[in-house]
């Protein structure tokens, strides 16, 4: 994957500009936090990234995008759907296949719900749907990760899993986040926005948890 590009990036929503004129290049490899309060424009970073990436990366948005009605299993071979033809997937969808349950499975477990392969999703707590979608995300096999605040309804135990399972799975992460801790544990790059516009762009070794405590 080549290096991601936003260039002069300009967004508004309801006439106020949201970010402004933002151009950053993030090589393929790099891990990337983007950080900063509400508001402060990492959301719409994130979907301008990924209307321009949409082909070669995969998705972690805020919603989460599961359907409650289905089960996890279900949910997360969603993220499988381009590598099958519909009617492949319209069998699975009725009965699932054990080849495709055995791709699922693994995921799971390492993101421990292992025991929720096929309870339904509207079932669950917060932090096990938001899980299943970093599951449904990894399983893609995209070589880029964006996520939008992945680990903000997780205790601090299944963070640390949950982010250590997208580096080990992914080359290339972009996540808008929250903790500053966890950014400077799993980047290697702090992007710190602030009324639409970057005003950190630092490596994770030359940034303390303090300084970036100020753009909160």
């Amino acid at each position: 994957m080549t290096a991601l590009r936003l260039q002069g990036a300009t967004a508004r929503y309801n006439d106020t500009a949201v970010l402004k004129e933002v151009s950053l290049t993030i090589p393929a490899g790099q891990r990337v936090a983007l950080v900063g309060r509400s508001g402060a424009g990492k959301t719409t970073l994130l979907r301008l990234l990924h209307e321009q990436y949409r082909e070669t990366g995969a998705l972690i948005p805020q919603d989460l995008g599961l359907v409650p009605t289905l089960s996890v299993f279900h949910n997360v071979y969603m993220g499988r759907l381009h590598v099958h033809p519909t009617w492949y997937n319209m069998i699975n969808l009725v009965r699932p296949l054990e080849r495709e349950v055995a791709e699922v499975r693994p995921w799971l477990e390492r993101l421990g719900l292992g025991d929720k392969l096929f309870a339904p999703v509207g079932e669950l707590s917060g932090g096990q749907r938001q899980r299943t979608a970093v599951a449904r995300a990894l399983i893609q096999g995209s070589e880029l990760v964006l996520g939008d605040e992945p680990v903000s309804a997780v205790d601090l135990p299944q963070a640390h899993n949950i982010l250590g399972a997208i580096n080990d799975r992914t080359r290339t992460v972009v996540l808008a986040m929250h903790d500053v801790e966890l950014a400077l544990s799993y980047t290697d790059r702090v992007i710190g926005l602030q009324d639409g516009t970057v005003v950190v762009d630092r490596t994770t070794g030359s940034l303390s948890a303090q300084e970036l405590a100020e753009l909160y």
